[in-house]
């Protein structure tokens, strides 16, 4: 069951601000020297403040996310917890997500926050791969940008343990991206699909107002190869760091990740 948080805080402070205010405006001026102050007036202005701080720091500033998958190895592991820059690619009002300050647009490279364009209230991660009006092919393990193929380095084979633990045996490969450097991981051997997003099952042409994101494990990732396009107003953040590693599939907590940027 996914819990719409971000409502569920804007109700909270709603209705605790609006018990503290009616409380100020109406009720403790009628009440007579040595009444107690109601139990939930005082809960309501005792959590109204912090409820509205941890409120405008998840909606404007930062989020924490945790990975719950593979898709993203070997860059973000399962369980890696990691926070979201909010700011990033604009300002938006909590619930309605309506930007009201552009900021910076995704780049290329960068690893992202959306949320899933066939059901809004899951959120996913991926990399930004294309921009706008950007032609996408993908064949033979390789991408393509408008014509032009990314530089690719083997760099040796993948050993995986506790989630990841059936992604050994995959090759890892060091892929370049307007100069942002990442690893991936791709099975050599498997055939390529006839993705449906794809013309020929290869290529996309990116609309306007929408951006093509893909996992970092290529053969294992539900991507815009599958639903297309991530359109501008369903972006979240730009993921920049992790926080904390807990790998309920076997490794458990693992401090060494703990601070790593994400590139």
């Amino acid at each position: 069951m996914n819990f719409d948080f971000p409502t569920i805080l804007f109700l909270a402070s709603l209705i605790t601000g609006l018990l503290w205010l009616a409380d100020i405006l109406l009720w403790k001026p009628k009440r007579l020297d040595g009444d107690e102050e109601p139990v939930v007036v005082e809960y309501a202005r005792s959590f109204f403040p912090i409820i509205l701080i941890v409120l405008l720091l998840r909606s404007f500033l930062f989020e924490p996310f945790r990975i719950p998958s593979g898709s993203m190895m070997p860059t973000l592991l399962a369980g890696d917890f990691i926070l979201v820059n909010k700011y990033a690619y604009g300002i938006r009002l909590p619930v309605i997500n309506k930007k009201i300050l552009d900021n910076n647009q995704p780049a290329r490279g960068d690893v992202a926050v959306f949320r899933y364009p066939a059901d809004p209230s899951t959120d996913y991660i991926k990399r930004v791969i294309g921009l706008p009006g950007d032609r996408i092919e993908y064949r033979d393990k390789m991408l393509y940008i408008n014509g032009k193929p990314l530089s690719y380095t083997k760099n040796g084979i993948y050993i995986g343990s506790g989630s990841g633990i059936n992604y050994t045996g995959t090759q890892i490969r060091e892929e370049s991206i307007d100069e942002v450097k990442h690893k991936i991981l791709v099975r050599a051997e498997q055939a390529d699909y006839n993705y449906p997003c794809m013309k020929g099952g290869h290529l996309f042409v990116v609309p306007q107002g929408h951006y093509f994101m893909m996992g970092d494990n290529r053969d294992y990732s539900n991507d815009s190869r599958f639903w297309c396009a991530v359109p501008d107003e369903n972006l979240v953040g730009k993921a920049f760091m992790i926080w904390m590693h807990w790998d309920t599939g076997g490794d458990g907590v693992n401090f060494s990740r703990v601070g790593q940027t994400i590139n």
